[in-house]
């Protein structure tokens, strides 16, 4: 069983690398381009939107939305396109796994904007006393 998830883990990279090379093909169609680049980004970012840490819903990212994201990528992406676009993926995945820190990078802005957020709403609604 753990072999099995292993391989489903695996082909999951295998298909995320190939929705990037998609995405810089030019037969792909402008709004596949789109999700594919969202779904691309969020999978190969070091840093996840939800903190795997966190109980059950840390995993929800990467067991639900991120194939979903794929799922519904693929829908839109020419199959001749994807298929030479996965053979691509599948050389050079064999050899290492590609790291988005742009989208990481973007992640953290998400989560300090969510800290400054709640910080002014715990000082602005009186929670916190100063003196």
């Amino acid at each position: 069983m753990l072999t099995t998830w292993k391989s489903r883990a695996r082909q999951l990279k295998v298909e995320s690398y190939a929705l990037y090379l998609a995405c810089r093909d030019p037969r792909t169609p402008w709004y596949a381009r789109l999700l594919a680049g969202a779904v691309v980004a969020y999978a190969f970012s070091p840093i996840d939107l939800i903190p795997d840490p966190i109980p059950l819903l840390g995993y929800l990212d990467d067991f639900l939305l991120v194939p979903a994201g794929i799922l519904l990528a693929r829908r839109l992406i020419p199959p001749a396109v994807l298929a030479e676009c996965r053979e691509q993926a599948q050389a050079v995945m064999a050899q290492d796994k590609p790291v988005n820190w742009f989208a990481g990078g973007v992640i953290v802005v998400i989560w300090l904007a969510v800290a400054f957020w709640l910080a002014r709403l715990v000082i602005d609604v009186g929670w916190l006393s100063w003196g």
